[in-house]
């Protein structure tokens, strides 16, 4: 059995690895949001890698079933959330649902895409790729819950550990987990010559006040 500092850092090399997350400190990436950022995490990559696949989609079952118990169903967050949240169901043997950002324009408006009639009511874990603020995931499991769901939590692959992320999921009684986060990201990476030491401090800096230290890097 893998202790969770174990399967934090196994997540956080493989991610690297295969350049799903990339860091670039003194060439910052710019957010949708406009934030620039010495990270970016795109862990749809991970879905072309099988063993690292594999392990992700055990580790998730394995932190579910830790963290929630007995459930009825999955359900991803669209877009990146869909295919990982679908390998989970699988291995759990559950019926999946997924969460659409907002209700289709056409034929039902549906939101929330599965067959409602054998799931509604059920106890659901939401499976998201990847965690910032929250804001995303939590309106879908706000849907969930309008359309009648036990959501009992939400389960990713990584999170930037931002403080309003936990704030926003503890206003909204969801409570959550992750494979790993941005700590062990940058301890992994530290001790593995990704970057140098001047890197950790500038990495550190933008966690603490992200917004400010886009302000700052223009």
């Amino acid at each position: 059995m893998f202790t969770n500092n174990e399967i934090e850092q196994q997540v956080a090399e493989f991610l690297l690895q295969i350049k799903a997350i990339k860091l670039q400190p003194n060439n910052p990436f710019t957010w949708a949001s406009g934030w620039k950022s010495p990270i970016y995490c795109d862990n749809r990559v991970t879905l072309s890698h099988p063993t690292i696949r594999t392990y992700i989609r055990q580790q998730l079952v394995a932190a579910i079933q830790d963290k929630f118990g007995s459930v009825g169903c999955i359900a991803g967050v669209a877009t990146a959330g869909i295919p990982q949240g679908a390998l989970v169901a699988q291995e759990m043997g559950l019926p999946f649902i997924y969460v659409r950002s907002k209700p289709k324009e056409h034929g039902t408006g549906s939101m929330i895409e599965g067959d409602a009639a054998t799931t509604s009511g059920k106890r659901v874990v939401v499976i998201e790729d990847l965690l910032s603020t929250g804001k995303s995931s939590l309106q879908a499991v706000e849907a969930l819950r309008n359309a009648g769901y036990d959501v009992a939590g939400l389960a990713a692959i990584f999170t930037y550990g931002f403080d309003v992320a936990d704030y926003n999921f503890k206003q909204a009684n969801c409570p959550y987990v992750t494979l790993s986060n941005y700590n062990a990201l940058i301890k992994y990476a530290s001790e593995n010559q990704y970057i140098t030491e001047k890197d950790v401090d500038l990495l550190k800096q933008w966690r603490e006040n992200p917004s400010a230290w886009g302000v700052a890097s223009n």
